[in-house]
């Protein structure tokens, strides 16, 4: 994504301090040493005493507790259509003199051709390096005239462009996103900039083990399903890239029958759709190619060790394969995986980090995605700890599928999304996100006025429920990203004796081992 208007934020502070007799305070901290010695002898000789009888307990105080929920009123909004059948949303929201308008374009890496990896990346990055009769400088010079924002980018199904602007720059927002989504110019000198600028993120990724270990997790849970392949794609791939290609794959997806928009914030909704029918009614609808695409393979156990030589930790990632977002459980199901690692309970950042001490963070997410999902708990920890660290993450699966949760745990955990959730509509961009992702994953927007009863409606009974059927310990995919000859000899003992070890300079998502091949392309 490629954020224009930017903003600095300076802080500033002094402090100064005059000592007018220095023998006096030469006096004192002698005094106070003197002081500080004594009773710190004394106090050693308390612990020394009180050691052989028992451990010092140190006070302990519980978190206050949580104010009740204020109500939440979600703006008013209306569901429109243009001329053209593009579908739209409208939200008014008059608090800032602010005005968010966010497209989506119903196509992401998912839709990649296949050897085209990185594809709909590129693309999308390249929309607002020219556009129309405006080259990608001219772009950035207006929305900074104006003081907007405009942006562009791909995810996994989706493709989406932003502009935030005050409320008397409108037309000038729509002018640009216009061009942006319906001409973009693909210039060649862009892509080759753009090209070499994806193909050196490539080379840091693949030295990286963060990235390496979220990466090949993805593609061991999905598989050579789209959503397991390589999104920001390969050296070969990005290398053999066209303008032929950008330009086929804009024509194929980039119509109003493939797109929504949402306008949001300072603005009556009649002069909203004016300027919409002036920019995008006259689009012309397009024939959008059926996606054809396998079924992500079912869950099996597999440990992938990557071996990066000079790695001082390991990272750790853990899961397996989940439901789409559109599920009837995915409330509960949410919910299941934010007691086991999400805000609010996150049981493996308390055993990991809060009783043992074998790391500084762990979570878990539930991706949710139009066609699948995963569950995903990942965390990094000292070498020597890998084995003891990934035996607590898979025990924490196994008891979150066999034992009940407790009460508290899950009010936890919805009191944090039920508290968090005001302030993902606080800002016209962030409404306009929460609207078009409902009509996007074809999910009623009617519920999100009602957010609160339905994540409340859980019950532990549920949580348990869809954790029997969903968590599956036994199926586990592992990913183990550092040092290997310091900690696979210790994976056995804990019951992971069999795992395959791969260099990460040969690490090759398109492969079924994982393996590059002798002559095969890597980041240069």
């Amino acid at each position: 994504m490629n954020i224009k208007a930017t903003a600095t934020l300076l802080a500033f502070g002094g402090l100064t301090a005059v000592f007018a007799a220095q023998p006096a305070l030469s006096d004192r901290a002698t005094d106070a040493a003197r002081k500080i010695a004594a009773s710190g002898q004394a106090m050693s000789e308390r612990l020394s005493t009180g050691r052989a009888q028992s451990r010092v307990e140190w006070p302990r105080e519980n978190p206050p507790r949580p104010l009740p929920a204020r109500p939440v009123t979600f703006p008013p909004y209306e569901l429109r259509k243009l001329s053209n059948g593009m579908q739209v949303v409208l939200v008014s929201q008059n608090e800032q003199p602010v005005i968010s308008v966010r497209m989506i374009i119903k196509a992401g890496a998912a839709h990649d051709p296949n050897g085209k990896h990185g594809l709909a990346m590129l693309t999308a990055t390249l929309l607002d390096q020219g556009a129309g009769s405006r080259t990608a400088e001219q772009i950035a010079e207006q929305i900074d005239f104006i003081g907007g924002a405009l942006g562009t980018g791909a995810g996994t199904d989706l493709t989406y462009v932003n502009a935030v602007v005050m409320n008397d720059s409108y037309s000038i927002a729509l002018d640009l996103v216009a061009d942006v989504v319906q001409r973009p110019t693909f210039a060649q000198d862009e892509i080759e900039r753009q090209r070499a600028q994806a193909l050196s993120a490539l080379k840091v990724s693949a030295e990286d083990p963060e990235a390496v270990a979220g990466q090949v997790i993805d593609r061991l849970i999905y598989g050579f399903h789209p959503y397991g392949m390589p999104g920001n794609g390969t050296a070969d791939s990005l290398v053999s890239l066209t303008r032929e290609d950008f330009v086929d794959f804009h024509r194929k997806y980039f119509v109003p029958n493939n797109a929504l928009i949402a306008v949001v914030g300072d603005i009556n909704a009649a002069d909203a759709m004016a300027g919409l029918e002036k920019h995008f009614g006259s689009w012309k609808a397009g024939e959008v190619p059926a996606p054809t695409v396998t079924e992500p393979p079912d869950a099996t156990r597999r440990v992938i060790v990557i071996d990066k030589k000079d790695a001082v930790q390991t990272e750790i990632r853990v899961g397996h394969i989940a439901i789409p977002r559109k599920h009837n459980d995915y409330e509960a199901v949410d919910q299941a995986v934010k007691i086991l690692g999400g805000e609010g309970a996150n049981r493996l950042q308390q055993v990991l980090r809060s009783q043992k001490q074998l790391t500084y963070g762990a979570s878990a997410d539930l991706d949710t995605y139009k066609l699948a999902g995963a569950v995903i708990a990942e965390t990094d920890t000292q070498t020597s700890n890998t084995a003891e660290a990934l035996r607590v993450v898979v025990d924490e699966f196994t008891r979150l599928q066999r034992e009940r949760v407790y009460d508290e745990e899950l009010l936890g955990a919805q009191n944090y999304m039920v508290g968090h959730f005001p302030l993902t509509i606080e800002v016209p961009d962030a409404i306009a996100t929460q609207v078009l992702n409902q009509l996007f994953y074809e999910l009623p927007v009617e519920e999100l006025p009602r957010y609160r009863e339905r994540v409340l409606r859980v019950t532990p009974d549920e949580i348990q429920r869809v954790a029997r059927w969903f968590i599956r310990p036994a199926q586990l995919s592992i990913v183990l990203v550092g040092d290997a000859d310091k900690f696979v000899g210790d994976l056995k003992g804990v019951g992971f004796g069999i795992y395959e070890r791969i260099p990460i300079e040969r690490v090759d998502l398109l492969s079924a081992d994982f393996q590059r091949r002798a002559g095969a392309s890597k980041p240069e």
